[in-house]
């Protein structure tokens, strides 16, 4: 079942406001438990983080900023 545009709305500010922070926290826990590594493996990793959250969230932000297909006109 397809989630309606007000329903993906709701969900990405909800991802946006509450899931990425606790994200930014538990990757920069996990880097530091492995020990700090050099600066351009730290960067790697985090730049590789930054990119892999969005990718099975691209469905729930698809669209989000358009206008709602179902108003009325």
């Amino acid at each position: 079942m397809a989630l309606s545009y007000k329903a993906r709305r709701r969900l990405s500010l909800l991802i946006l406001v509450l899931g990425v922070p606790a994200y930014i926290v538990v990757a920069v826990t996990v880097v530091n438990l492995l020990g700090r590594p050099g600066i351009w493996a730290e960067l790697a990793v985090y730049a590789v983080l930054g990119v892999i959250w969005a990718l099975p969230l691209k469905a729930v932000f698809k669209g989000v900023g358009q206008a709602d297909p179902d108003a009325r006109r």
